[in-house]
């Protein structure tokens, strides 16, 4: 387990500015391969599978921790691929939470 999917989401208030590149990179750098920072708004990972049903129950495994901890990625889901969008929408960009969920989305891959 790293040490970013070993903590939890905390719900955002608004008012809060979205992390900057140099609060971000840290928590990135701790990210698997595979991730990227897009316009220093959102992350981005691209998973593939062998099959439809492998692709569908890792969006149910993710979809379930996203529930438990609140916060919900953007899915899109087809034939031996899923790709996972985080951000924070009170804010409108990053928080410490995206990379938590990412990382737990990394964990979940492996189930």
């Amino acid at each position: 387990m790293s040490e970013l999917s070993s903590k939890h989401c905390e719900p955002c208030r608004g008012g809060v500015p979205p992390l900057t590149p140099e609060q971000y990179t840290p928590l990135y750098d701790q990210l698997g391969e595979g991730w990227e920072v897009i316009d220093q708004h959102h992350l981005h990972k691209h998973y593939g599978f062998r099959n439809f049903a492998d692709a569908l129950a890792f969006v149910n495994r993710v979809g379930a921790i996203a529930e438990e901890e609140g916060h919900h990625p953007d899915f899109v889901l087809a034939w031996g691929k899923v790709e996972i969008t985080l951000w924070t929408h009170k804010i409108d960009g990053l928080s410490l939470s995206d990379f938590v969920l990412a990382a737990k989305a990394d964990e979940a891959l492996q189930a």
